[in-house]
């Protein structure tokens, strides 16, 4: 039998965003969709310095080989901006000025533009050995001037690109044609404006990327939004992970930057021209037929004018599939809960919610209507800290119980529990979902959301907010719940998917129909792989659909020549996880918000749900079958077997 192995989840990721790269270079995707994928390409690059590059840094063992990946894909980037964005924008007579001199032609609108809005925003500052007054900031846009005054002295002045107060490019009309300029260009064209008695010898685009961990003492006594405000005061003061720079600076002068701006410790990247090129998902060009085609979504579930989704729900499970299904019914949920007069409280957790959230308006309604509202908010959901702590003041000013989770337990579970008041006894509707509480992220991410009237199943649920109230880093003994629905991590999640797969492994074993299809984001921990591996041994065809990390080997003979592995990337981000076990035929279907990462089997309370209701199931195979028989989007892993660990 091979040695167990597996690929190392950095590198893995990795491929999934060199997967977004490729969507830019195929031409049958519409030309503003291509150049959305290269921000997102871009915004994802950036993500992954500040979060991922500072433990490749630490560790060292894979390092240069992400440093490595990391060149190859922006040489990729370049070179899809160069042979294929351009000449098409050319083809539609749009002249994106990239990396060439601004046309005299428009020379005198770019300067107006320089003089009336950009301006007022400028500043500069020198560089030297004994700067001490300036901090480059996170993944803010500058430019290095390198200037020889009438002495003939050489000198340096960093030069702020203000993308945070305005456009990152501006349309310029000339004659019936267009071009499209950077905002740094802009700048650049008028540098002698700004040092009239210095001779300009260079001008270089930078950018440097910082570590965005956050560091919270829950043992102090200070409150723990103010503590986390003040952490994020300073995220963009950490610790240098990235220096990236434009091509053809001297050595002198990115030597003295390096010391002057203390970025020894920083992976020192030659990238192209230009940077954050994740503002290109602004890029100005109108027109429908330049976009997707808009694919109006469907009804989930109709309800009569002399119904409620209620009494739907109490009738029948409703699984929402977004966004090819309107997310209303998961608004009116909330509404209904909020005005319903028999509804007596609400539980619901919040991770990522959006910036103008109806869901917490309907929520806020509720505790002004009189009833018991519990909301577990998840402070640490990375990025979304400051959105999270608005909504939770908001709430809590209104009347809302606020709990916020343990530091050292983030609550990625996508739950609520409704409870109203019967004659004699209380009833419960519930909402699980795969994905986030956020009707602005629907829009563009897969999702499942069921609502139901499953009432042992809800009652678990109860059980669990009950937990939660506690704020405990780990369940203990009193604290142990028996679930025989509900899949939860640190209680029994983990477990129980070992178990499933054990079945699988026994049916193959006796001769009795048995398979594994498995959807999820992510895929690294090693002792569910393992069991993976059993399966496949076994003889247990198990299919895995999963769109980044993926740190299990397929196609390794008396190892994993079962299992087979697939990515798909498409106009839409695949952010279900669905769980499907054969069971000699009388299928067994979870979904939920836990992906089979470290984080989330171990350090996170997760929660998975089983479908059910046959027609839902039905449904969820028809959506599973498609992906699996993807012959456009999807692709197939590979793997280097120097990329593995053992």
């Amino acid at each position: 039998m091979e040695e167990t192995v597996f690929f190392n989840r950095d590198l893995s990721w990795l491929g999934f965003n060199e997967r977004v790269l490729l969507e830019a270079a195929d031409d049958a995707v519409p030309i503003l969709e291509r150049i959305k994928f290269l921000s997102i390409y871009s915004s994802n690059l950036d993500e992954f310095y500040r979060v991922r590059m500072p433990v490749l840094m630490a560790v060292d063992e894979y390092y240069e080989q992400a440093k490595s990946a990391i060149n190859t894909q922006q040489q990729k980037f370049g070179e899809i901006i160069s042979s294929q964005i351009l000449p098409a924008l050319e083809d539609l007579g749009v002249h994106w000025i990239y990396n060439k001199p601004i046309p005299d032609k428009i020379a005198n609108q770019v300067s107006e533009l320089f003089f009336t809005e950009v301006l007022a925003y400028i500043h500069s500052d020198p560089i030297d050995k004994d700067l001490k007054s300036f901090f480059a900031e996170n993944n803010k846009l500058y430019q290095v001037v390198i200037l020889k005054d009438k002495k003939g002295i050489e000198r340096l002045e960093l030069i702020n690109i203000p993308s945070e107060s305005m456009s990152r490019l501006y349309a310029i009309e000339y004659q019936s044609e267009k071009y499209v300029v950077f905002l740094e260009d802009i700048i650049k064209q008028n540098m002698s404006y700004l040092f009239p008695d210095d001779e300009i010898r260079g001008v270089f685009n930078l950018k440097i990327t910082r570590d965005a961990e956050l560091k919270i003492d829950e043992k102090s006594n200070e409150d723990i939004t103010e503590a986390l405000e003040r952490q994020l005061e300073t995220r963009d003061f950490g610790f240098a992970t990235r220096f990236l720079c434009e091509p053809g600076i001297p050595l002198r002068s990115l030597y003295s930057m390096i010391y002057s701006l203390n970025l020894q410790k920083a992976s020192i990247v030659e990238g192209g021209t230009y940077h954050n090129l994740k503002d290109l998902s602004d890029f100005p060009l109108q027109g429908s037929q330049y976009s997707y085609p808009k694919w109006p979504a469907a009804d989930s579930v109709k309800v009569s004018p002399d119904s409620t989704l209620f009494e739907e729900i109490l009738k029948k499970d409703i699984l929402v599939n977004v966004p090819y299904q309107r997310y209303d019914p998961v608004l009116r949920f909330f509404n209904e809960a909020a005005n319903d007069r028999r509804v007596a409280e609400i539980f619901t957790t919040l991770y990522r919610v959006a910036n103008n959230s109806r869901i917490v308006s309907a929520l806020i309604s509720a505790a002004r209507n009189g009833k018991k509202v519990v909301v577990l908010v998840e402070l640490k959901a990375r990025f979304d800290e400051a959105n999270n702590i608005k909504w939770a003041k908001k709430m809590k000013a209104s009347g809302v119980k606020i709990i916020y989770s343990s530091i050292d337990l983030k609550v990625h579970a996508k739950v609520a529990l409704v409870k109203r008041k019967l004659e004699s006894d209380m009833e419960y509707l519930g909402l699980l979902a795969t994905g986030n509480l956020n009707e602005t992220t629907a829009r563009f991410y897969t999702d499942q959301i069921l609502l139901t009237a499953h009432q042992p199943m809800l009652k678990e649920l109860e059980f669990l907010f009950g937990f939660l109230s506690k704020r405990k880093k780990v369940p203990l003994a009193e604290d142990q719940i028996e679930f025989n629905h509900l899949l939860v991590a640190q209680f029994n999640l983990q477990q129980r998917f070992l178990d499933l797969i054990d079945r699988e492994i026994r049916h193959s074993k006796s001769g009795i129909p048995a398979g594994i299809t498995i959807k999820l984001n992510n895929l690294e921990e090693r002792i569910l792989i393992t069991k993976l591996y059993e399966a496949s041994q076994a003889g247990v065809k198990v299919q895995l659909i999963v769109r980044g990390i993926c740190c299990l080997v397929p196609g390794v003979a008396g190892l994993s020549e079962n299992i087979s592995v697939i990515r798909i990337v498409d106009r839409y981000l695949e952010h279900a996880r669905i769980f499907v076990f054969e069971n000699n035929g009388n299928k067994e279907v979870f979904m939920g918000s836990a992906d089979w990462m470290n984080r989330n089997i171990y350090s996170r309370v997760e929660v998975c749900f089983p479908l059910y209701d046959e027609d839902l199931k039905s449904i969820v195979m028809k959506i599973i079958n498609l992906q699996l028989n993807d012959n456009a989007q999807q692709s197939i892993y590979l793997f280097l077997q120097n990329q593995t660990n053992k």
